[in-house]
């Protein structure tokens, strides 16, 4: 079923994308429920729980609780992770609960709206310029892959590294 060839008001199709979320966000959140109660002992689940996006998901959670669930919900490609962690490190459902019902009801407004608007105009756009739509796609793909690469911190050259540990030595720390 796509979702934009709905034919429903705008108030059943955020009901239709609150109850997708919900099921979603909350199946993944007792999918960690599980894993922290020894689900964790099959291969592909200890892997997924043993890297470091994980594990960075885990943090923010343990140090910000229940607003980072809620807000996660905005952000692509961390909503999944962060809830799996919130149901690992044992988040209490009165917590989990009300950011879950918030950032649920985020989600669903901008998809029920903005998101199958932006499909829209994607899908239209594509059929009267196929080639400059396609263009314009790889340009904006380049230039958040450029903006990732600007924004790693530059590893620190070898030699920086040997001489701090050469003074870290010498001065008996």
């Amino acid at each position: 079923m796509n979702p934009l060839e709905w034919s429903f008001p705008l108030a059943v199709t955020w009901l239709i994308m609150y109850g997708i979320i919900i099921a979603r966000a909350g199946g993944t959140f007792l999918l960690g429920r599980l894993a922290r109660s020894g689900m964790r002992r099959i291969e592909r689940v200890d892997r997924i729980m043993s890297g470091p996006k994980y594990r960075r998901a885990e943090g923010m959670i343990e140090r910000f609780g229940a607003p980072v669930i809620a807000v996660s919900f905005l952000m692509i490609g961390v909503q999944t992770v962060l809830n799996l962690a919130a149901g690992t490190t044992g988040m209490s459902y009165r917590r989990y609960l009300p950011a879950l019902a918030v950032g649920g009801a985020m989600w669903a407004t901008i998809y029920s709206t903005v998101g199958l608007i932006g499909f829209k105009a994607l899908a239209a756009g594509y059929q009267r310029a196929p080639g400059l739509t396609i263009g314009l796609a790889v340009c904006f793909a380049v230039a958040v892959v450029g903006l990732i690469i600007g924004l790693r911190k530059p590893a620190e050259p070898a030699e920086a590294a040997a001489e701090s540990r050469s003074n870290a030595e010498s001065t008996g720390a």
